[in-house]
């Protein structure tokens, strides 16, 4: 097999080469709020094409190798001292997995329990390759069914708006 990022003979769907340079994330960390944070591993541009690759049948081959690159790493030293739910964002499986799901399985410690199927649109609204203007004019109007008065940490594949 090929490795999807550079094309070298793989036994991996992503080479260990990649892996250990060009897939090697970069934790950021943002405050929106007071006490609201957003954490990203990489820069979307660096990869669009793997990101893309949640619309094919290999998505979730990538989506693990770069869930066990960043969300377990993230998971394995960033210590929580209190329990705290990972929630996926729609983790609905149009194509045949979720991409937020699996990321979100990849956070599982001591103190960070996954649960899914708890935060859904309640609209099939695409927002892939719109703009901002467009994502604020079509909410995608989620809905929380899980646990009430607990901290949690909210998976998407993307940060857009």
């Amino acid at each position: 097999m090929k490795c999807t990022s550079c094309d070298k003979i793989s036994f991996y769907i992503l080479c260990k080469t990649c892996q250990d340079t060009i897939l090697k994330p970069n934790f950021y960390k943002k405050e929106l709020e007071k006490d609201f944070f957003v954490y990203s591993f990489y820069d979307y541009k660096d990869l669009e094409d793997l990101i893309q690759s949640k619309y094919y049948f290999h998505g979730d081959r990538v989506f693990n190798t770069l869930a066990k690159l960043s969300f377990k790493k993230f998971a394995d030293n960033f210590k929580f001292t209190y329990p705290i739910l990972a929630i996926p964002i729609d983790d609905h499986t149009r194509h045949d997995f979720s991409q937020t799901a699996i990321l979100t399985r990849h956070l599982k410690n001591p103190y960070i329990k996954p649960i899914y199927n708890t935060l859904k649109s309640t609209n099939t609204v695409k927002y892939a390759g719109k703009d901002l203007d467009f994502r604020q004019k079509n909410p995608r109007k989620f809905k929380y069914t899980g646990p009430k008065n607990c901290d949690v940490i909210i998976i998407d594949d993307v940060i857009t708006t």
